[in-house]
């Protein structure tokens, strides 16, 4: 059909940033001032600290522990890596104990344990019935590591770390879900089971998203494994529930 718009049907089923069009050399006013506006949603979301009065109220009546990692504020987080993978030396958890443990850190957006964490946590523990499972820690400064640090301490046999992701142009507040077997310092992302984009602009809701947790979990626990252990025992499963995927380290 003559003046009809070739891109229109690729752009109503992604929210990919394709067939833009242009004025001059550049983007239309509405296209670049979009760009710009999830260019600073992103931003706000890698440098905004974690509410943690809010949080804690979400999360009324399970009695969370809060710790830090060792990089004493965002800028030295965002700098340094390695610190955010290790437990700050003021960090207590003698009254967590359980075989199962539940994070929640702010990794690289706040904003996605804020809106998303608590939900998730909640639908998780609906699910896990009888399930020895430790009072929840909340970890600020915190990389996906930081979660075997907390287990080994805490004693744990699967921690289940539920962190912001890195923010992109689309989504800024998406939550992941790494879940590994026996963490502790050192272990590989090879170990690790991941289930990422739980968000409610087109991700994984936090009902489905526990859903996919509480099943490899459990399949973790009976087979004791995580990671391409489990991938390649897939045989072994009792019943499909869930992509099994690694992490982006």
């Amino acid at each position: 059909m003559s003046g009809a718009d070739p891109w229109a049907r690729l752009r109503a089923a992604t929210p990919a940033r394709i067939g833009l069009g242009r004025s001059g050399a550049g983007l239309p006013t509405r296209a670049n001032l979009e760009f710009q506006f999830a260019h600073a949603r992103a931003r706000d979301a890698v440098h905004a600290p974690l509410d943690l009065a809010m949080l804690k109220d979400q999360l009324e009546g399970l009695d969370p522990v809060t710790v830090t990692s060792a990089a004493p504020d965002r800028a030295t987080y965002l700098r340094r890596p390695d610190l955010g993978r290790r437990l700050s030396d003021e960090a207590d958890l003698s009254g967590v104990t359980g075989e199962v443990l539940f994070v929640l850190g702010d990794g690289l957006s706040s904003a996605a344990l804020e809106a998303h964490g608590a939900a998730v946590l909640r639908a998780c523990l609906d699910r896990l019935g009888d399930t020895d499972v430790a009072r929840p820690v909340i970890a600020t400064q915190s990389r996906v590591a930081l979660g075997d640090a907390i287990a080994q301490a805490t004693g744990a046999r699967i921690a289940v770390m539920l962190i912001g992701e890195r923010p992109g142009l689309t989504v800024a507040d998406s939550l992941g879900a790494y879940i590994t077997y026996m963490a502790r310092p050192g272990t590989p992302d090879s170990r690790r089971n991941c289930i990422s984009n739980i968000h409610t602009r087109g991700g994984l809701s936090a009902d489905l998203a526990a859903h996919k947790i509480c099943w490899l979990l459990r399949q973790a626990l009976r087979l004791e494994l995580t990671g391409t252990g489990l991938k390649e025992n897939a045989g072994a499963l009792e019943a499909p529930g869930t992509t099994v995927g690694l992490p982006d380290s």
